[in-house]
C-alpha cells in the first residue's frame, strides 16, 4: 500500500470521513467529532503522534495482543536474528501492523 492509501485507511479506522484527495492539499477528510470542517488527514506513516492516537482506537485485548504481534513481525529482520524491540517500530511499521490487525492491509 502507498502511504496515502494507509493514511486514509487508518483516519477511516479512526472515525474520519469524507476522505478525499485534495490536489493541492493532499489527503483530506472531516475528523471525528467535528463540525463537518475538512481538514488534512494526519501523516501516519511518518509522525508517532498520530500513531499513538491511532492505537487508542484498537479495543481489547485481543486486539492489541495482535498488533503487538504484528507490530513485532514488522519491527525487525527475524531471519538474521537482528530484531528490535518493537518500542523502537517506525510510524510505518506501526500503521501496517495498525491495519493488519484490523484486517484492512492491502497486499500490493
Amino acid at each position: 500500500m502507498t502511504d496515502e492509501q494507509i493514511n486514509a485507511a487508518i483516519a477511516e479506522a479512526c472515525g474520519w470521513t469524507d476522505i478525499f484527495e485534495h490536489p493541492e492539499f493532499g489527503l483530506m477528510g472531516v475528523a471525528p467529532e467535528t463540525h463537518g470542517c475538512r481538514t488534512a488527514i494526519e501523516d501516519y506513516t511518518h509522525d508517532l503522534n498520530a500513531m499513538h492516537e491511532a492505537e487508542k482506537v484498537l479495543k481489547g485485548y485481543k486486539q492489541v495482543a495482535t498488533y503487538v504481534w504484528h507490530l513485532g513481525i514488522n519491527a525487525g529482520d527475524w531471519s538474521t536474528g537482528e530484531n528490535m524491540m518493537t518500542t523502537h517500530a517506525t510510524a510505518r511499521q506501526r500503521a501496517e501492523a495498525f491495519l493488519r490487525t484490523l484486517g484492512k492491509w492491502e497486499e500490493v
